[in-house]
C-alpha cells in the first residue's frame, strides 16, 4: 500500500545569524522604551498586544533583514511552489516576471495574557520573526505558541488531527507563509515578555510599459529582467488584517 499525502502548505522556515538577531533585539529595545517616536500599529492589526509598534526600513540592520532574509525566502517559496507545476501553469510566477515588495513591518511586544486571535494577512506573503520568549514558553502547553492552521477544524474523532501546527518561538527563527494562511498565538502566564518581528510581502507581475500601483507608490516595470526586482519597506501601512482590501498579487 502506498499512503499520498495530498494538498501540502508550504512554509518557509530560516535562521538569522547572531550578530543580526543582536542588532534586532537592540533596535526593538529602544523602539519599546521609546513608543512616541514610532507610529502604533495596534489599531490596525488583529493582536491584542501590549505593544505593536511600526518599524523603519531606514536602519541598516532592518534592510539587511529584508534583503537577505525575508525577500530571498519569498523568492524560495514561490520556486518551489511554482516548480511543482507545468511551465503552462506557473504564469507571471517566474524569475523576471515579477517585483517583490516589502509593504509593512512592525514590532510585536507581548506580555501575559496577551493574544493574536486567528487571522490572516493581505497581500502575498506575511512572516514573523522571533526575537526573543521568556523560559515558561517551553512546549510544554501551547501557551505563546504560533499556530498555524488547516482548512477546517481540528476535531480528534473524526481523524481531522492535522489542522493546527503549533510553532515554538526560538529567538533567531523566522517563518515566512502565505498571507491568506490563518494563524494565531496563544497567550501566555507569567512574567517576561515575547518579542517578534511581523511583515507584508507584495508580489507583484510585471507588465511591460505598464505603471504598477502598489502600496501608494507607482512605478514603471518592464519584463526581462534577470531576477525579481525588489524594494524596501514604504512609508504607507496596507492589508495588516484580513479586514483590509486585499492588494493585487497571489
Amino acid at each position: 500500500m502506498e499512503i499520498l499525502d495530498l494538498f501540502p502548505r508550504s512554509i518557509f522556515k530560516g535562521h538569522l545569524p547572531e550578530p543580526l538577531l543582536n542588532q534586532l533585539l537592540s533596535i526593538s529595545a529602544d523602539v519599546l522604551a521609546h513608543p512616541g517616536a514610532s507610529l502604533d500599529a495596534s489599531a490596525k492589526l488583529a493582536g491584542q498586544l501590549s505593544q505593536q509598534r511600526e518599524l523603519s526600513g531606514g536602519h541598516p540592520a532592518i534592510q539587511q533583514l529584508c534583503s537577505t532574509h525575508v525577500l530571498p525566502a519569498c523568492d524560495r517559496w514561490i520556486a518551489h511552489v511554482m516548480g511543482r507545476q507545468p511551465p503552462q501553469g506557473r504564469g507571471p510566477w517566474v524569475p523576471g516576471r515579477y517585483q517583490l515588495q516589502m509593504v509593512d513591518l512592525w514590532l510585536n511586544c507581548q506580555r501575559a495574557g496577551d493574544y493574536n486571535p486567528t487571522h490572516t494577512h493581505g497581500g502575498s506573503f506575511s512572516g514573523v520573526i522571533f526575537l526573543k520568549a521568556p523560559p515558561q514558553i517551553n512546549g510544554q502547553c501551547f501557551d505563546g505558541q504560533l499556530c498555524f492552521h488547516g482548512p477546517e477544524d481540528w476535531h480528534l474523532q473524526s481523524f481531522r488531527t492535522g489542522m493546527a501546527h503549533y510553532v515554538l518561538p526560538v529567538p533567531g527563527e523566522f517563518y515566512v507563509f502565505p498571507a491568506w494562511q490563518p494563524h494565531s498565538v496563544a497567550p501566555f502566564r507569567g512574567d517576561g515578555e515575547r518579542w517578534s518581528i511581523a511583515f507584508n510581502v507584495l508580489a507583484v507581475p510585471l507588465q511591460a510599459s505598464k505603471p504598477v500601483q502598489s502600496a501608494g507608490v507607482v512605478t514603471k516595470q518592464r519584463i526581462g529582467a534577470e531576477s525579481p526586482r525588489r524594494s524596501e519597506p514604504t512609508s504607507k501601512n496596507v492589508s495588516l488584517s484580513s479586514g483590509r482590501i486585499m492588494p493585487r498579487g497571489f
